[in-house]
């Protein structure tokens, strides 16, 4: 039972190693395909993503206090990390995400381009 335990947190880590916190990201699937935006948090066990401005949700909030309104409330959802791409910082495609050591440090590798996005 220890083995599938220990794959299932392998494979979490290697799919958020592709994709941070601060990375550039679009939307290939969707109300917003095609759009572009910061990956605002992430959440690994989860395999999602809150993407920066997109994939809003209107909410309903109620008067909290006496003489306030009522108002509507855009915020971003969570999507599937599988649902975005990352936009490489050279040639500004979406791309997939590769790996190579340089010099006893780990990088992610844009699969277009060649160059580097950034080490780990």
């Amino acid at each position: 039972m220890k083995f599938y335990s220990s794959l299932r947190n392998s494979k979490i880590s290697t799919i958020m190693a592709k994709i941070r916190k601060g990375d550039n990201v679009e939307i290939s699937i969707g109300k917003d395909k095609g759009k572009r935006g910061k990956v605002l948090k992430i959440w690994p066990k989860r395999k999602k993503i809150i993407v920066e401005g997109l994939n809003l949700v209107t909410k309903h909030t109620k008067p909290r206090r006496e003489g306030e309104k009522g108002q509507r409330v855009k915020i971003p959802m969570p999507l599937w990390i599988s649902k975005v791409m990352l936009v490489c910082s050279q040639c500004k495609k979406p791309t997939r995400v590769g790996f190579k050591n340089f010099e006893e440090k780990k990088a992610r590798v844009c699969k277009k381009c060649k160059e580097i996005i950034s080490y780990l």
